[in-house]
C-alpha cells in the first residue's frame, strides 16, 4: 500500500479554468517547499510542460532532477496502468496534483467513462475539486455542483473552486447557494486579464517556445491561487486520499518482461530481440548504443516514459535540438523524433542543411528511426515548400482541417517498433496533411474509428501521424534498441 496525498482538478466543461487552477496550485504549493508531482489526464503534451515549470521552483527539488509533467491516459495505456504510472511519477513527492481533461465525465467517444477525468479519479481513489466558471450564474451553481457530485457515487467530488467571479457580492451569492450542497468551497478567483498564455492552431504555445514569458505567467497564476484559495484546506483534502494497493510502474521491469524475462539491462551484455526475429544483439563491455532524441522548440511532444524505457532497454538517450545543432550526437545509432510544431519553424529547420543531410544518411545506413507526427513532417521531402530531410517520398503542408481523436490500429508489417499484427491504441492531433498519406509499406492499418492505411515503414524508418504511449508497448523500446548497431570502440562524430 502506497500513500500519496493527491487531488484531481476537474470541471463541468472545457474552458472553465482547470489549467489556471491546477498550474497555479502546483506552483503555489511548490513555492511553500512541497515536492509536487504534476500529472495530466489525457494525451495532451502542452499542459504538462507548464506543470513541470510550475513545480520547478520547489526548494524540495534543490539539487535533484526536475519532475516532468506526466500523462495519465486510460485509453492509450489501459486502465490497469493508471495507478502504477501515477505512483511511478509521484514517487517521493509530498503532493500530487492531477489536471483533468474536458468535462469531468467526458471520455473516449462512444466508450462510456473510459479515459475521462472521472474514470482516472476512481482509479486513483482521489478526491475531485470541481472548477466552476461562475461568470453567468449565482444560485444555479448549487444545482450544477449537486448534479456533478451525485452523478456517479464512486466519484468523490469533495470541493469547489469558483472561477471568473465578478465581485465580492457575486462571491457572496455563490457561497450562499452552495452552503447547503454538502460540497465545500475551497476558493474563488476573480475575473482578470492579467495572465497571458497565447494560443495557436493546436492550443497553448508550449513552454519551450516562450520560457521567459511562461515563467511570468506561472508566477501570476500562483499569486492568484494563493490569494483566492484555501491552500491548507486543499492540502488536508489531498492527505485524506486513501493508500493505493498498486505497485509503481517500473521501466526496468517492463523492458525485462518484454524481453521474455531476460532481466534488466542497465549495462553489460544485454540480450534483446531484434526486429524480424533476428538473433539477439549483444552490446559488449557495458557500452550502450546512443539514441538521439529530438527536442527544442520544434519538437516538444514526448512522454517522459519513452526515454525511461529506452534507457532501461539499454540505450544512452541523448537529447538534441534540430533548430540549433548541425550534427547528430556523437555515435548516434538510432533516432527518435516526436511531435511538435515543425510547421512553425519550417524555414529554420530547412536552413539547417548539415543536420538534414545527417538524418538522411543515418536512414540510408539502416539505423532505426522512429518519427511521430512532427517527425513524419521533418522526414518528408518538403514542408510547405521548404526542403526537409527527404527520407520519405512524401510532401507535407499545413491544412485547414484539424485531425483529432483516439485511434485503434494494427501494425501492417514488421518494423523497429512493432511486429506485424501488433495492435495499438494511439492519438492523432494535427492540422497538417501528407501526400501520400501512406507508403507501399504503411506504418499502421487504422481499424477504429475508420479503416485506412497510415504512415510509412521504409527500411528501418517508422514514421506516422499516430502518437502512441510506449508505457503500453514497452516492447517497442526493446525492439528499437535491438535494431541499433552496437557501439564501435572509439566511435565519434554525428551520423553516418
Amino acid at each position: 500500500m502506497v500513500s500519496v496525498p493527491r487531488l484531481v482538478i476537474a470541471a463541468p466543461a472545457s474552458g472553465s479554468g482547470k489549467t489556471t487552477v491546477a498550474t497555479g496550485l502546483m506552483a503555489a504549493f511548490a513555492e511553500r517547499g512541497l515536492d509536487v508531482s504534476p500529472h495530466k489526464v489525457g494525451p495532451d503534451y502542452i499542459d504538462p510542460g507548464y506543470h513541470a515549470l510550475a513545480v520547478s521552483s520547489s526548494p524540495a527539488r534543490s539539487g535533484r532532477a526536475p519532475r516532468p509533467g506526466r500523462n495519465l491516459d486510460a485509453f492509450l495505456c489501459g486502465p490497469e496502468r493508471i495507478a502504477p504510472l501515477f505512483l511511478h511519477g509521484a514517487d517521493g513527492s509530498d503532493l500530487a496534483v492531477v489536471e483533468g481533461v474536458m468535462g469531468l465525465y467526458d471520455g473516449a467517444a462512444g466508450q462510456g467513462e473510459l479515459a475521462s477525468t472521472a474514470h482516472v479519479a476512481k482509479l486513483l481513489r482521489a478526491p475531485v475539486v470541481l472548477v466552476v466558471d461562475a461568470s453567468s450564474q449565482s444560485r444555479s451553481v448549487a444545482a450544477l455542483v449537486h448534479g456533478f457530485a451525485s452523478w456517479d457515487p464512486e466519484v468523490r467530488v469533495a470541493g469547489v473552486i469558483l472561477n471568473k467571479v465578478g465581485s465580492d457580492r457575486h462571491e457572496e451569492l455563490l457561497r450562499e447557494a452552495l452552503d447547503g450542497s454538502g460540497v465545500p468551497v475551497f476558493g474563488a478567483l476573480r475575473r482578470v486579464r492579467a495572465v497571458r498564455a497565447p494560443s495557436r492552431h493546436l492550443g497553448l504555445v508550449p513552454v519551450a517556445e516562450r520560457r521567459a514569458e511562461a515563467v511570468e505567467s506561472v508566477a501570476a497564476l500562483a499569486e492568484r491561487v494563493r490569494a483566492g484559495c484555501d491552500l491548507e484546506g486543499l492540502l488536508a483534502l489531498a492527505r485524506s486520499a486513501p493508500p493505493l494497493p498498486d505497485q509503481p510502474w517500473c521501466p526496468e521491469r517492463e523492458t525485462a518482461s518484454a524481453r521474455g524475462g531476460a532481466g534488466p539491462a542497465p549495462g553489460g551484455a544485454r540480450p534483446v530481440v531484434a526486429p524480424g526475429g533476428a538473433r539477439p544483439v549483444m552490446a559488449p563491455g557495458g557500452a550502450r548504443p546512443v539514441v538521439a532524441l529530438a527536442g527544442g522548440a520544434a519538437f516538444t511532444f514526448s512522454y517522459a516514459e519513452q526515454a525511461e524505457l529506452l534507457t532501461a532497454a539499454g540505450a544512452e538517450v541523448v537529447p538534441f535540438d534540430p533548430l540549433r545543432e548541425e550534427r547528430l550526437p556523437p555515435g548516434t545509432a538510432g533516432l527518435v523524433i516526436g511531435g511538435g510544431f515543425p510547421e512553425v519553424y519550417a524555414p529554420e529547420l530547412s536552413a539547417n542543411g548539415p543536420l538534414r543531410a545527417e538524418v538522411a544518411g543515418l536512414a540510408a545506413a539502416g539505423a532505426p528511426i522512429a518519427a511521430e507526427c512532427a517527425g513524419l513532417l521533418y522526414l518528408a521531402r518538403s514542408l510547405d515548400g521548404e526542403p526537409m530531410c527527404g527520407v520519405l517520398p512524401a510532401e507535407a503542408r499545413m491544412s485547414e482541417r484539424l485531425t483529432l481523436g483516439y485511434r485503434e490500429a494494427v501494425a501492417v508489417g514488421d518494423s523497429p517498433l512493432a511486429a506485424a499484427g501488433t495492435r495499438v491504441r494511439g492519438h492523432e492531433f494535427h492540422r497538417t496533411a501528407v501526400e501520400p498519406g501512406a507508403g507501399p509499406e504503411p506504418a499502421w492499418g487504422l481499424v477504429r474509428p475508420e479503416r485506412r492505411a497510415e504512415g510509412f515503414v521504409r527500411g528501418r524508418v517508422h514514421a506516422s501521424y499516430l502518437h502512441v504511449h510506449w508505457a503500453a508497448m514497452p516492447e517497442a523500446a526493446v525492439r528499437f534498441v535491438g535494431a541499433c548497431a552496437p557501439p564501435r570502440s572509439g566511435s565519434g562524430g554525428g551520423g553516418r
